[in-house]
């Protein structure tokens, strides 16, 4: 597969960055120009089941942006896939980070968010050297089948 032009990645990047901009500020209509008006949209917020379609979505970004917060990100990496573009990074906010996904279609020339999904980075877990217990339950992969209740809701 041959790469993006540098120019179309550099959009999507630039409309991500918008998406982030509005949400620093706390600004609504921005964050409204951000999100395509025709395709279908869809939103997970940390912690938040799915919400879908653009009036739901909306309102809930009503709400968080009524408290702004600084937020800022890092390790964009954008992939354009056809008329897709994906962008993942990590949210900084000031008492987490968050990885977060956000796709977008083209609308109306321009990149248009369709999907945002944050969620809490997964800790990193390192074998400690001086322990001499090799019964492999050195790293907390959470719950597994045999646990109560489902991975997936």
């Amino acid at each position: 597969m041959s790469e993006a032009p540098r120019t179309e990645v550099d959009e999507l990047l630039r409309a991500n960055r918008e998406f982030y901009r509005a949400f620093a500020a706390g600004d609504f209509v921005a964050m409204d120009r951000v999100w395509a008006d025709h395709a279908p949209v869809m939103c997970v917020h940390p912690g938040w089941g799915l919400l879908q379609g653009r009036d739901r979505v909306m309102a809930t970004w009503r709400g968080i942006l009524r408290k702004p917060m600084a937020v800022r990100t890092r390790d964009d990496v954008a992939e354009l896939l056809g008329e897709v573009g994906v962008v993942v990074c990590i949210e900084i906010l000031p008492e987490a980070e968050l990885v977060a996904t956000n796709l977008f279609v083209r609308e109306q020339g321009r990149w248009r968010l369709i999907h945002h999904h944050a969620g809490m980075v997964a800790q990193q877990f390192s074998h400690d050297e001086d322990d001499d217990d090799d019964d492999g339950e050195d790293y907390d992969l959470g719950p597994g089948p045999d646990d109560d209740g489902p991975l997936l809701n």
